[in-house]
């Protein structure tokens, strides 16, 4: 048989109010009972006395009593006279219990000054860069001693493990990179096009593809796009056998995980960006090739000639030898997130976006850096 459902009437007597509890107060039929209790609690504070008369609650337990005292203690927090009243026997010694519960009054947070709070945080920001750059340095020294300890032991390396990274780092990559690359060329040709066209100075966009792309957007694109793609792949996998505890299985087997693990990817990296470099500058050069003569009348001999004037080796050589660097910090900050993780899925996508970000904020600056270098020597 079932139960009536609770209510909690309420009569006005004089400048008391009576509220009779009736129905089951259990875990149960929480929603209506949350909905009772704000309804009630609403007014019954705005007067001098309240009594709940409990006689005919059915059933009770914790839940039904905690809000019976919720609704006592915020009522008594503003100077009304609140009582429990009739309930059963059975049912007194858990409100009593209840009662005894949570009576300290939570503390108010401090209100904090904003010039405290700014510089704490800018601290707190500036100590987390340095244990990265600690950590980025620790990577760095164990791919280092273990890249010697593998040249002065030949047979402790594992082409295979090297050749398998490369075929997905750089193989599985060439097709977006082509594309992305393609469309970027096409873009930047076109925006030259339209704007130097004012200037009656079409011919240049050849010179501004050559030099932009050879130069910069070639090498930083394609690094920022391995970042995303394989830096984020490499410290999932990472981050998943170190929450298997695979690593320290490796450990214990009494293998080095840097070598059997992280040398491989970063050799990859170090080898597949840059030739994903040259591929897809190639791409963007035919791109803007291509809308250099649809879009601007540019007849591919001519862009051809033009380029040749417009661009020396060193410009092709800059876009390269920054690619190496580029494939080497994705490496090392890949897997120091993924080693990093701890034992969660949340842990796990922490780490695999902020890979990703550094990566990315890194490739930047370094590219910034190699722009200042070669401008010092003239390159």
């Amino acid at each position: 048989m079932k139960l009536p459902e609770p209510m909690l009437k309420g009569t006005r007597h004089g400048e008391e109010l009576e509220l009779i509890a009736t129905g089951e107060w259990t875990v149960p039929n929480a929603p209506e009972l949350e909905l009772l209790v704000e309804r009630v609690g609403r007014d019954g504070g705005r007067l001098p006395a309240v009594a709940i008369d409990a006689a005919r609650i059915e059933r009770f337990d914790s839940y039904g009593a905690w809000l019976l005292e919720r609704l006592v203690r915020s009522w008594k927090a503003n100077d009304c006279d609140t009582r429990v009243l009739h309930l059963s026997e059975d049912y007194q010694p858990l409100m009593n219990q209840v009662a005894r519960t949570n009576l300290a009054q939570p503390r108010t947070a401090p209100r904090e000054n904003p010039i405290v709070a700014a510089l704490e945080s800018t601290g707190r920001t500036m100590s987390d860069i340095g244990e990265d750059l600690l950590r980025i340095l620790q990577m760095v020294g164990a791919v280092a001693a273990v890249s010697v300890r593998v040249a002065m032991r030949p047979r402790k390396f594992r082409p295979i493990s090297l050749v398998h990274q490369l075929d997905r780092v750089g193989w599985g990559a060439v097709p977006i990179i082509l594309m992305i690359m393609f469309l970027v060329g096409c873009i930047v040709a076109q925006q030259g096009i339209f704007n130097f066209r004012r200037f009656g100075a079409d011919e240049y966009v050849v010179d501004l593809i050559g030099f932009l792309v050879l130069r910069e957007l070639g090498v930083l694109i394609v690094s920022i796009m391995v970042a995303g793609r394989s830096g984020s792949s490499y410290t999932a996998e990472l981050g998943s056998m170190k929450m298997r505890e695979e690593i320290d299985a490796l450990r214990t087997m009494g293998l080095d995980p840097t070598e059997i693990l992280i040398l491989p990817r970063v050799l990859a990296l170090i080898i597949a960006v840059p030739m994903l470099t040259f591929l897809g500058s190639m791409a963007a050069l035919y791109g803007g090739a291509l809308v250099a003569w649809v879009y601007g009348g540019i007849n591919p001999t001519i862009f051809l000639s033009r380029l040749k004037e417009a661009i020396d080796l060193n410009t092709f050589e800059v876009g390269m030898l920054k690619a190496p660097f580029m494939g080497l910090i994705i490496g090392i900050v890949s897997c120091m997130e993924g080693y990093a993780v701890q034992g969660s899925a949340e842990s796990l996508g922490l780490h695999t976006t902020s890979a990703v970000v550094k990566s990315i904020f890194l490739i930047i600056v370094i590219d910034g850096l190699f722009s200042v270098f070669f401008a010092a020597v003239r390159m």
